[in-house]
């Protein structure tokens, strides 16, 4: 069986309590959760694995990256 290679772009939030939280936007469910960064990141590859497999499992179109770009927003307030 051949594989496909499909890149994705992870959101990475630091979160004060737990640690960071993770998500591919372009999969939707597919977040994670971790104490360290290396640790969610880890964590995210894992889900993401997990995702796929469900998604083509069920035969279905495995999802495209849709992030076009990321910027800052300040806000005075």
């Amino acid at each position: 069986m051949n594989k496909r290679i499909f890149n994705y772009t992870a959101v990475i939030e630091k979160d004060e309590k737990s640690g960071y939280f993770a998500y591919i936007p372009a999969l939707s469910g597919c977040y994670t959760q971790g104490e360290t960064y290396e640790e969610v990141v880890k964590n995210m590859q894992e889900a993401c694995e997990l995702y796929l497999e469900s998604v083509r499992s069920a035969k279905e179109e495995v999802p495209s990256n849709t992030f076009v770009s990321t910027f800052n927003l300040s806000l005075a307030i």
